[in-house]
C-alpha cells in the first residue's frame, strides 16, 4: 500500500467514526508502522488541510466536523482497485461497440490513467490485460446513435424511417424515444409509436433518425413501461401470456442451473440429475431459438402448441440436412 492509498484508506477509515481511533488502531487498519502512521496523519492534517484532532480525554484521533460539513478530499481520489474498476468500465464501453462513446469518456479515461502512472500501475496496458468478445453484435451509426440518445435525454420526438426485418418493409414513424435497452450485445430502442399508437421496440441498427419531431412528446411512467416490456421472456416481452416447461438432460443441467433465463424463473432437479426450468411468456420467437440451440438436450414439456413448433422446425432442419447431403453426393 503506497501513500496515496493510506491516506484515502485512513480518511474512510475515520471520517464516519463518532469515536476517536487510537495510534494502534490506525496501524492495525493501515498495516503499517507508527511512524509510518504518523506520517500519513501529518500529511492528511497539514498538507491536505483536514480538519483532524487528537483528543487526549480519549487518546486518539477524530475528525473535527459533523454533519454536512464533514471534510472531503480535494481532487480525484480513488485506490488501486477503483481506478482499476473505472478503467475496466471504459473498456466495457469501448467494447459494446468502438468509436461510440470514445468522444465523451476519452477525457476521464486520460485522467486515471495519469492517476494510475503517478502509482506506477501501468494503466496504458489494460487494454493488454482485458479481453472482450461479441458475437453477433450489429454495429450502431454513430450519428443515429447520437440523434436518438439526444432525443432520449431531451424528451423530443422524433421522425423515422424503420426497417423491420419481419416484413422486410421501411415505414414512416412518428416516436417519443422512452429509453435506450442494451441487450445481447445489441441495441434497442423503447418508444411510443405515434402510428401505431402503442409502445414498441425498435432495433437502433435499424432507425434512421429524419429529424425531430413537432409533435407532442408523450411520456410512459417507468413502472408502467416496465410492465410492458420486462415481464415475458427476451426483448420482445410483454404481458405473461402463458408459462413454458423445459426439461433438460444431466448434461446440459450443469450448464443451465447457473444461468439466468428470467427474473420470476423457477427451477427443480429431478432425481437422475436432469432440470426443469419454467418461465413466463409473452412471444415465443426468441425462446424457440434459445431452444433450439440445446439440441437433443431438452424438451418442451409445456405447452403443447409450443412444442409442436420446436417439431416442425427441427424437421424442417433434418430435411434440409437430408436435401444437402444429396445434392452433394449427386
Amino acid at each position: 500500500m503506497d501513500k496515496f492509498d493510506r491516506i484515502y484508506a485512513f480518511h474512510t477509515y475515520v471520517k464516519h467514526r463518532r469515536t476517536a481511533v487510537t495510534l494502534d488502531q490506525i496501524c492495525h487498519h493501515l498495516e503499517c508502522s507508527p511512524a509510518t502512521a504518523k506520517r500519513v496523519i501529518d500529511c492528511y492534517r497539514n498538507f491536505l488541510g483536514a480538519p483532524l484532532i487528537y483528543d487526549r480525554e480519549l487518546r486518539g484521533y477524530r475528525p473535527d466536523s459533523t454533519g454536512e460539513d464533514r471534510y472531503k478530499l480535494p481532487g480525484l481520489w480513488f485506490n488501486d482497485s477503483e481506478l482499476f474498476g473505472l478503467l475496466l468500465s471504459y473498456r466495457l464501453l469501448l467494447g459494446i461497440q468502438p468509436g461510440l462513446l470514445d468522444e465523451q469518456i476519452t477525457p476521464i479515461r486520460e485522467r486515471v490513467e495519469r492517476l494510475l502512472s503517478n502509482k506506477r500501475l501501468g494503466g496504458g496496458e489494460l487494454d493488454k490485460k482485458v479481453k472482450i468478445l461479441q458475437v453477433a453484435s450489429r454495429p450502431a451509426h454513430l450519428e443515429h446513435f447520437h440523434s436518438i440518445a439526444s432525443a432520449v435525454l431531451h424528451k423530443d420526438c422524433l421522425k423515422i424511417l424503420y426497417h423491420g426485418r419481419k416484413r422486410d418493409e421501411i415505414t414512416e414513424r412518428i416516436i417519443s424515444p422512452q429509453r435506450i435497452v442494451y441487450y445481447r450485445d445489441n441495441w434497442y430502442l423503447d418508444a411510443w409509436c405515434h402510428l401505431r399508437k402503442a409502445l414498441r421496440i425498435f432495433s437502433i441498427d435499424r432507425i434512421y433518425p429524419v429529424c425531430t419531431a413537432n409533435t407532442p412528446y408523450k411520456e410512459l411512467d417507468p413502472c408502467k413501461l416496465d410492465k410492458q416490456v420486462t415481464f415475458g421472456y427476451g426483448i420482445f416481452s410483454g404481458k405473461v401470456q402463458f408459462w413454458i416447461k423445459l426439461k433438460f438432460t444431466p448434461d446440459a443441467a450443469r450448464w443451465v442451473a447457473d444461468e439466468h433465463w428470467h427474473p420470476d424463473q423457477k427451477m427443480t432437479t429431478d432425481k437422475d440429475g436432469s432440470l426443469i426450468l419454467e418461465i413466463p411468456c409473452s412471444q415465443p420467437d426468441e425462446l424457440i431459438r434459445d431452444i433450439l440451440k440445446y439440441g437433443p438436450d431438452v424438451y418442451v414439456l409445456e405447452p403443447s402448441d409450443l412444442r409442436e413448433s420446436i417439431k416442425e422446425k427441427l424437421k424442417k432442419s433434418f430435411q434440409q440436412y437430408c436435401r444437402r447431403t444429396e445434392q452433394l453426393t449427386f
